[in-house]
């Protein structure tokens, strides 16, 4: 794996470490988005694998992208125009898509600040739980940008299209408070006790049938974006196949002999 991500694997747990932690972790330079797509690749090649969790290290998830290097023109901000598109589209936004096609689901654990690009990668994880120490920012605006990471699709999905416009019109950032209030997390811990909740949660998302879960969250992700009648259609067919798995049967016989499931993710 890349130096930008420490790659963890615990059992069918994984963490992902955003590791530049004496800048603050930005993210958006040459290779980063093939680092996350090697990642993902790993995680939904691998049966064993059923949550991943992403945070940062030091004091902050994410700061965006690399203000220095946008005010030096360096890096994926340097060039005509169309160098600059192609760098979001062939690096920055693989970031993006590269986590948004996990197969499996991913608790985002917010340690500290999320901006700009930094809150989108947070909000591409199915949940997020975040210290009391963090703050969150679509700050675009501010240094004279679009939200140009997917943000203008992802966060009114999650927090409504009003709150969405004032975060990305203001400019402001707001505390874990406001945030768990607004939707964007769904749960404040203390600061130390962030990565002992997210694997807690992590563990009970483990403990459900492997093949399931990632057809349940294929449901959920086709659900963003297909008509109600399409999502009726995959649901009967992968619920056809659910019934034909050796887990379904576990799960109905350990529920009523009232004994815990082993499952095998067949």
């Amino acid at each position: 794996m890349s130096d930008l991500l420490i790659y963890e694997k615990s059992g069918p747990v994984v963490t992902l470490t955003i590791n530049r932690p004496e800048t603050r972790n930005p993210l958006g330079e040459a290779g980063d988005g093939d680092a996350f797509l090697e990642a993902c690749n790993t995680i939904n090649a691998d049966s064993d694998i059923s949550c991943v969790i992403l945070t940062g290290a030091g004091k902050a998830f994410s700061a965006g992208g690399n203000l220095k290097a946008m005010r030096d023109r360096a890096g994926a901000f340097a060039g005509a125009g169309t160098d600059i598109r192609d760098g979001y589209r062939n690096n920055i936004h693989r970031i993006i898509k590269s986590l948004w096609a996990l197969e499996v689901p991913m608790i985002s654990a917010v340690n500290g600040p999320a901006i700009g690009l930094g809150n989108d990668v947070a909000c591409l994880g199915d949940m997020r739980i975040s210290s009391d120490k963090a703050i969150f920012g679509a700050t675009f605006l501010k240094v004279g940008l679009v939200p140009g990471d997917g943000g203008a699709w992802l966060l009114p999905k999650i927090i409504g299209h009003a709150r969405a416009s004032e975060l990305l019109f203001s400019g402001r950032t707001i505390d874990a408070a406001t945030a768990l209030d607004w939707g964007l997390i769904s749960r404040i811990v203390p600061h130390d006790s962030l990565m002992a909740e997210a694997q807690s949660l992590a563990e009970e998302i483990c403990a459900q049938p492997p093949a399931v879960l990632r057809m349940t969250k294929k449901l959920l992700r086709q659900g963003a974006s297909e008509s109600f009648d399409s999502i009726m259609e995959l649901s009967a067919a992968m619920q056809a196949l659910a019934h034909h798995t050796k887990d379904h049967e576990e799960a109905v016989n350990a529920f009523l002999e009232k004994r815990k499931p082993t499952f095998t993710g067949n």
